[in-house]
């Protein structure tokens, strides 16, 4: 670990009046920095937080969001839970498995993409789902994922369906650590699925 991650890991910590409050961001920081949760990036948040790297440890094999191994230039996730899977993510996911070669949770031999299913993203509205690096790519088919895996290989731009163009999972994880990339203005936030509520809403006003 360089001297600079380290000391964005203390920077991060200060931020709270518990630090140990600062675990979630600062693994994603960790992966960030180190492309997934390597054991030393737990000892250093063990020994930043004043905890044992059990408890570090713990979190971070929680939560799906942290990685135990290293993860592609892009992560993908298809949303496999009930709504998406109806709507056609079964079949997403099992297309991209066979046109990227990889299994679940698994990176392709060019080190651009791992792909992994995903419970709910909270986007039943425009299912079935994909995220990239936890942007969303909404009403997809296995055809359009399959174009959008090869642009992410091919290094073609590629923009979120409601948000930025898509940065790399590092960089994506950086942001989560709370160290902003100037592009949270970027794109729609909200489209008209998610948005039908209120405005039936306003029409009974």
């Amino acid at each position: 670990m360089t001297p600079t991650t380290y000391a964005e890991l203390e920077q991060i910590a200060a931020r709270y009046p518990e630090a140990r409050s600062g675990l979630l961001p600062m693994l994603h920081l960790i992966q960030a920095a180190e492309g997934y949760v390597t054991p030393d990036g737990i000892e250093a948040c063990a020994k930043i937080l004043g905890i044992s790297a059990a408890e570090v440890s713990g979190v971070a094999t929680f939560y799906t969001m942290y990685k135990r191994r290293p993860i592609g230039e892009h992560h993908v996730g298809v949303c496999t839970n009930t709504l998406c899977a109806v709507m056609g993510g079964d079949r997403i996911f099992a297309e991209l498995k066979d046109h990227l070669d990889v299994g679940n949770d698994e990176t392709t031999a060019d080190g651009k993409v791992t792909l992994e299913h995903v419970e709910c993203n909270a986007a039943c509205d425009y299912a079935p789902v994909v995220m990239v690096n936890w942007e969303f790519f909404d009403n997809q088919t296995p055809e359009s994922a399959k174009r959008l895996v090869d642009d992410l290989r091919a290094g073609r731009e590629v923009t979120a369906t409601r948000g930025a163009k898509i940065c790399s999972w590092r960089d994506a994880e950086r942001v989560l650590a709370g160290f902003p990339d100037d592009r949270a203005d970027e794109g729609p936030s909200a489209g008209p699925a998610s948005l039908a509520g209120l405005k039936t809403l306003e029409g009974d006003a």
